[in-house]
């Protein structure tokens, strides 16, 4: 019989490189394999109690009910509040949108914005949804890769060189998933100036990392000299407030672009959780210190590290100045014989690690940088440690051979 229900744009969509890794982990865990997780970009911390407080106040409290499509009302002021107090941006009732989380809005944006055939610009590496969200909106991504010695990070040349008459939108993270790189001031202005001369291009400026920086404040595209009207943020309460679980998510930008957010997310799935959108509020209006022991605990992790992941043979790295990962590159390693094993590429490098070293990381094909791997740093120092170890082993016996 000859039958295929499923839709071409689903038969060419890539499944998320981090969630597959994640669920092959589970899977060797539940046949009793002793596995460490490095793949998911979730923190290990539990949601702030005060936070939890809220979202069990508004489940005695009956906030059980449809909600506006955009959000409560007291959930819209509280993230106009937070942008004003962290960024000194300006955003009304009507700039503002909450989502199933950031991945939602992404998504909710690129439909909302995206015609077939326009291209949007993705620095690489990229987080690894950026890609498949663009293609599902009939758009065409357009990468421009840098590498360790630029921290990754293109430059306005870079970018300016592939501008052309199809681009519609420029969309990257700073701190970046997967990097931890961060722009500086002086790099968002670089872009900004050359963005001037393309007052078409819409800037989608991922900050859903924000609060986890460490060695430099983190700034918004939005905040640059012509860059407010024409600047879509991207943020949520995941990462910064260890709330993934909870999805919520939310876009700032203009009215229009908003307005079109709204429409799509009215038909797709009306609002976020009643509940999520209770317990954001007071997280939104906290002041960034009441998850400093987080960012304490990242940073300190990040160094320690950074230490001994450089020790290890092949791998080559930058120290990232925020998220949580750390994304070597194995280039080296790729060139070896490994005893005849067939290891060509970053997939067979992570597969390897995860049968041999019991360790789950992510090949840097899914954002765009072949030739390396990410490993989040999201679990206690001795879990850390002992992943290390075992990588380190695994790398030393086989580099002994070879």
């Amino acid at each position: 019989m000859n039958r295929n229900f499923v839709a071409k744009r689903v038969e060419t969509m890539a499944e998320s490189e981090t969630l597959a890794m994640a669920r092959k982990s589970r899977e060797l865990k539940a046949l009793g394999k002793d596995i460490i997780s490095l793949s998911l970009g979730e923190p290990d911390f539990d949601t702030p109690e005060f936070v939890k407080a809220a979202g069990i106040q508004a489940i005695k409290d009956n906030h059980s009910h449809y909600t506006p499509v955009q959000g409560y009302a007291d959930l819209v002021d509280a993230i106009s509040v937070k942008l004003k107090r962290d960024q000194g941006l300006d955003y009304g009732p009507k700039q503002i949108v909450a989502s199933n989380g950031a991945k939602q809005s992404i998504a909710n944006l690129c439909l909302a914005v995206l015609n077939p055939g326009d291209e949007v610009l993705v620095p690489a590496p990229y987080w690894v949804s950026y890609r498949e969200i663009i293609r599902l909106a009939g758009a065409v991504p357009i990468e421009l890769s840098a590498g360790h010695a630029s921290g990754f990070k293109v430059s306005a040349q870079q970018l300016e060189s592939a501008i052309g008459s199809k681009t519609k939108m420029l969309l990257f993270s700073s701190p970046c998933n997967p990097t931890g790189s961060m722009l500086t001031e002086a790099e968002l202005r670089e872009w900004a100036e050359m963005l001037q001369k393309y007052p078409s291009i819409l800037v989608v400026s991922d900050e859903i990392y924000e609060h986890i920086a460490f060695d430099q404040p983190h700034l918004s595209m939005a905040t640059m000299p012509g860059m407010y009207d024409r600047t879509v943020i991207v943020n949520g309460m995941s990462k910064g407030f260890a709330m993934t679980g909870w999805r919520l998510g939310y876009l700032a930008g203009p009215a229009d672009v908003i307005d079109a957010c709204l429409k799509i997310q009215g038909q797709l799935t009306s609002a976020p959780s009643s509940i999520a959108q209770k317990a954001a509020i007071p997280g939104l209006l906290a002041e960034p210190s009441a998850i400093g022991f987080m960012v304490d605990a990242f940073k300190d992790r990040r160094d320690k590290m950074y230490e001994a992941i450089k020790t290890i043979p092949g791998f080559v790295l930058s120290k990232p100045p925020g998220a949580f990962y750390l994304f070597p590159d194995i280039s080296e390693c790729l060139r070896w014989s490994w005893d005849g094993k067939g290891i060509k590429d970053a997939q067979d490098f992570c597969s390897l690690m995860l049968e041999e070293a019991g360790v789950a990381m992510v090949p840097g094909d899914a954002f765009g940088a072949p030739g390396c791997v990410r490993l989040s740093y999201a679990a206690d120092w001795p879990i850390l440690e002992d992943a290390v170890r075992r990588i380190k082993q695994v790398i030393e016996r086989y580099h002994a051979i070879g």
